[in-house]
């Protein structure tokens, strides 16, 4: 984002600054919302995800053909959120939540060994018995045809309102 206007969050006091808190989130979110935009035509998708710390990136599964695949092919920048909702407080008119903005450029992963990881981080994050779901669902024949993008993260913007 280097060269456009930066913005600052209007109220200070509501930012997440630390980056411990926005990974607390991100990892115990299961799905986020995704922006992206083609030909001045705006288009958005919830997926769940996995993320890499290491690599600050991003991983989900798709469809290998599809309006989500055309979007990204025409312009792989993209926008996200992740929203913990923790319930609107009765009585004080207020909604408790924190949230993670993040951008960055998605690519399609080709690389067997990185697909592997990312579904494996996937199911890690999601099943209650990741060891059977590994051995049943991770096959060779399995990665070779699922398709994953991963979002190479390129900044966070935290907020919380919490009552």
């Amino acid at each position: 984002m280097s060269g456009k206007k930066r913005y600052h969050m209007r109220r200070k006091d509501k930012e997440i600054k630390r980056r411990p808190e926005i990974l607390n989130l991100i990892m115990k979110q299961e799905f986020m919302t995704i922006a992206m935009c083609r030909d001045n035509e705006p288009y958005l998708i919830t997926v769940d995800y996995s993320f890499d710390k290491k690599k600050n990136a991003f991983y989900f599964h798709c469809a290998s053909s599809g309006k989500k695949n055309d979007f990204l092919s025409s312009n792989p920048r993209v926008w996200g959120t992740i929203i913990e909702d923790l319930g609107y407080v009765q009585g004080e008119c207020e909604h408790s939540y924190r949230s993670v903005h993040f951008w960055g450029k998605v690519s399609k992963v080709k690389n067997v060994r990185e697909k592997t990881r990312a579904l494996e981080l996937m199911i890690d994050k999601l099943d209650d018995d990741p060891e059977q779901c590994r051995k049943d669902a991770i096959t060779k024949d399995a990665v070779e045809k699922v398709e994953i993008i991963r979002i190479d993260a390129e900044g966070f913007t935290g907020k919380k309102s919490i009552y």
